[in-house]
């Protein structure tokens, strides 16, 4: 398997990462709202020629590695959309599944990653998000023909009828959840098992993904430039400690299926391809 040579200018993720958490950027913005593309340009553009933010490292200080770009193996291929990776999953021949749809509006990286392979918006028929935040729901509007499946504690994150903070306000997305999921089930499309794990924490309703030997852990989890599990991202993550409480237990449900799980994908770092090791030496390494 080879990752993709495509290079990102680090301080820029540092500084459109904050956004994630969806701060306002100016005084008129209402608290929660998402930002504007030109906000999000002007926040970089101020921010880059500031040092990195303190939430590139983790809480042992380990440095998150950054994206390099997106990754293929059999029947799964991650694309890079800006600060944020979307997976592709393929079903049925001409069908594919995402998860997550990523911060571009026009979903325009999945769209030529999909050209590619001769497809287009309606090859998409499931779109599996790992939690509510608006970098990996924007692109869900370009594909209304897909069932939209959430873990069913993110289901008002998603929909806009619930801020992630305390005291932020709601903003309606428009975006439809067709299917509220539970930890512990299994969705088939196309001859494709998806397994879904709950993994509270950076939001009450994160989820992680097993689809074709791949796990996919949302911002739940990142990697370091050593190549070490972190929790997530404490600048943007509800309840660090349960964050971690949650990797713990998803380690200690998928020991036993260690063989299975070829690649990890997470959403704002590197990707590891040592299949579940990073995650056990973590739990191995956290056990309080």
């Amino acid at each position: 398997m080879k990752f993709l040579a495509k290079t990102l200018v680090f301080p820029l993720v540092a500084a459109i990462m904050p956004l994630t958490a969806c701060t306002p950027t100016g005084g008129s913005k209402e608290p929660g709202a998402i930002p504007s593309a030109s906000e999000v340009v002007a926040s970089a553009a101020v921010a880059s020629a500031s040092p990195p933010a303190a939430s590139t490292a983790g809480p042992t200080g380990s440095e998150r590695a950054p994206i390099p770009g997106g990754f293929k193996r059999a029947g799964v291929e991650v694309v890079q959309d800006d600060f944020v990776v979307v997976g592709i999953v393929d079903l049925a021949p001409g069908e594919v599944a995402l998860v997550d749809a990523g911060v571009a509006e026009d979903a325009g990286p999945v769209l030529a990653a999909l050209s590619k392979r001769g497809l287009g918006v309606d090859a998409v028929k499931a779109i599996f998000l790992t939690h509510g935040d608006f970098d990996h729901t924007r692109g869900v509007s370009r594909f209304p023909q897909a069932q939209v499946l959430a873990l069913d504690a993110d289901v008002a994150l998603v929909e806009g009828r619930a801020a992630k903070h305390p005291g932020r306000e709601a903003k309606l997305t428009g975006i439809k959840v067709n299917r509220a999921l539970r930890d512990g089930e299994t969705v088939e499309l196309g001859g494709v098992r998806f397994e879904v794990f709950a993994v509270p924490g950076h939001t009450p309703g994160s989820a992680a993904y097993i689809a074709r030997g791949v796990l996919f852990m949302g911002d739940s989890a990142g990697t370091s430039v050593e190549g070490k599990l972190l929790p997530g991202d404490p600048q943007h993550t509800v309840d660090q400690p349960l964050n971690r409480t949650s990797l713990r237990a998803l380690a200690e449900r998928l020991a036993p299926r260690a063989a299975e799980i070829e690649a990890m994908v997470m959403s704002h770092t590197k990707s590891t391809e040592r299949g579940l090791a990073p995650l056990l030496e973590f739990a191995a390494a956290n056990k309080d």
